[in-house]
């Protein structure tokens, strides 16, 4: 979880917000078969984060949330190699945020070999490193307790994240502009640049706060 309230709204906020996002596209109808599998791993992903901020979330067992990420890490991977999803590369970055969302639930779960705490809570609730002050968690454990490599993991997941924040805020305003001349709402394709450059925020802030 989060500690700091202001920060566990900001990123609750984010997050439910993709949410909205990802079920009016699948609600417009243009959203279908392959595609369609797609936003309901994005939809899983914004909900999984959003409980993950919150004290109660804490209850959510790792492992099987960790199993199911990286399946949709694999199933995004599939359609980056065949190219079956337009734009190419952003396969790639969807099947690295997933395994991303992988990694989290391993490290919070302590399911990755040569961490310490209480294995007791291995694949279960007790979600580790989402304090927000010091690096220390939920319990009052220290995050230093992982092995400094899993500490750089984050890191680099923490800048990764930061960086595709701005770029995808970058392409929406992009877009925007370009389609000035189409009517006020959101068209489908905006609205989904903007839902995905406000789950790279909100990684990037929980990945943040696990160092």
């Amino acid at each position: 979880m989060i500690a700091d309230p202001l920060l566990r709204w900001a990123v609750t906020a984010l997050f439910v917000a993709a949410a909205v996002i990802c079920l009016t596209a699948m609600a417009s109808g243009r959203v279908s078969g392959p595609h369609w599998v797609s936003e309901v791993l994005h939809l899983a992903m914004s909900v999984a984060m959003a409980v993950m901020a919150w004290p109660w979330g804490m209850g959510v067992p790792n492992a099987p949330a960790m199993v199911v990420f990286a399946a949709g890490a694999l199933w995004f991977l599939v359609r980056a190699i065949t190219g079956r999803m337009c734009g190419g590369p952003i396969a790639w970055y969807h099947a690295a945020m997933m395994a991303a969302m992988a990694w989290m639930y391993a490290v919070m779960g302590k399911l990755i070999p040569g961490q310490g705490g209480d294995s007791g809570q291995d694949g279960h609730g007790g979600h580790a490193g989402h304090g927000a002050h010091g690096g220390h968690d939920g319990h009052g454990g220290s995050a230093a307790a992982d092995p400094g490599w899993i500490t750089g993991v984050n890191g680099f997941w923490t800048v990764f994240f930061a960086v595709a924040a701005v770029v995808l805020a970058y392409r929406y305003f992009a877009g925007r502009r370009t389609h000035s001349r189409v009517p006020e709402e959101l068209s489908v394709d905006d609205a989904g640049v903007l839902g995905q450059a406000m789950m790279a925020a909100g990684m990037a802030i929980m990945f943040g706060v696990m160092l």
